[in-house]
């Protein structure tokens, strides 16, 4: 099989895309073979060992996939059943998916929903499944598409891509912020109403004036802050990145004055029942046009390469991984 191999030498992390014998596989329930892949933030942090997501050396990366069931010793899968994986510390602690085979735990695998074929799942992937999870937080937390507009912060990347078409699609009033000009097309093109500058997120007081009803960020740091400072009263915002660092300069005052919610979203561990319940909302809420104007298609040779576009804020919307 070919995979692509992270190794480590002198400290730095090594990628190429080797030949590797099934056998260095390691244990699990269900055999799959790979169709699809993504690069997704994390993938690139690992690929250019610019971020500690690697603990043990050698690691095949990729944090999600879509394929067919070879081999299954769990009764829930059946060899020819088409399936997809996000997250579970796959392309972290696990062999993942950026390779020709994988083999995984049964209990991390989907079953491929009713209506999306390998391809479209992974133009998707965990960063079209993060912002799914997202939205589902912002309505859960009352925010209406009659309440105001909505933030999507790191617009063009695949969370906020996929965030902006979602949110559209569902009647939102989206704003979307990015950093880079050439974006704008693409993000109005996506749903966006308006677009604002990163820039214009650089520093924050306690509070400022109310503009959001809700927002998904995906940067963190001052951005947050910003956006918390900016929320409407009984507002919430789900942050799912630290894209621009873990920090948080705030106070309590947005929270105690305004009645702010400040949802954390996770979508690696996320339960059975609410991964489902999303994979089922994205088949129903994210529009066929997605799927057309978000992705960019590459090999497995040349995701080293789109990796260092990914850290470097050169890539936008959602790399696809061809592996067969």
């Amino acid at each position: 099989m070919q995979a692509l191999l992270l190794e480590q030498q002198d400290g730095k992390t090594l990628a190429g895309v080797k030949p590797i014998e099934e056998a260095m596989l390691p244990p699990a329930e269900v055999t799959v073979d790979i169709d699809w892949s993504s690069l997704n933030y994390k993938d690139a942090l690992a690929i250019t060992g610019k971020g500690k997501i690697i603990r043990e050396f050698p690691m095949v990366p990729g944090i999600d996939f879509a394929g067919v069931v070879r081999e299954s010793a769990d009764a829930r899968f059946t060899p020819g059943q088409q399936v997809l994986l996000t997250g579970w510390g796959v392309g972290e602690n696990h062999w993942g998916g950026l390779a020709e085979t994988a083999r995984v735990k049964a209990d991390w695998l989907v079953p491929l929903p009713q209506g999306l074929d390998g391809r479209q799942a992974m133009i998707i992937g965990t960063a079209g499944f993060t912002a799914m999870l997202c939205v589902m937080a912002l309505e859960e937390a009352g925010v209406r598409p009659e309440s105001g507009e909505v933030l999507v912060t790191g617009a063009s990347g695949g969370v906020g891509s996929t965030a902006v078409a979602l949110l559209h699609n569902l009647g939102y009033q989206v704003v979307a912020v990015s950093g880079r000009e050439s974006t704008h097309d693409y993000l109005r093109r996506l749903g966006a109403s308006r677009i604002v500058g990163r820039d214009e997120f650089a520093e924050s007081r306690p509070l400022e004036k109310q503009l959001w009803a809700g927002a998904v960020d995906t940067v963190g740091d001052k951005v947050l802050a910003k956006v918390l400072a900016q929320t409407n009263y009984g507002g919430c915002v789900a942050a799912c990145g630290l894209a621009g660092g873990f920090a948080l300069p705030t106070t309590v005052m947005p929270f105690i004055l305004r009645n702010v919610r400040l949802q954390g979203v996770d979508s690696v561990m996320t339960p059975a029942p609410r991964r489902l319940e999303a994979w089922q909302r994205l088949v129903r809420d994210l529009p066929a046009s997605f799927y057309e104007q978000s992705a960019t298609e590459i090999t497995l040779d040349q995701a080293p390469d789109f990796a260092e576009a990914i850290i470097n804020n050169r890539a936008q919307g959602r790399t696809l991984v061809k592996i067969r």
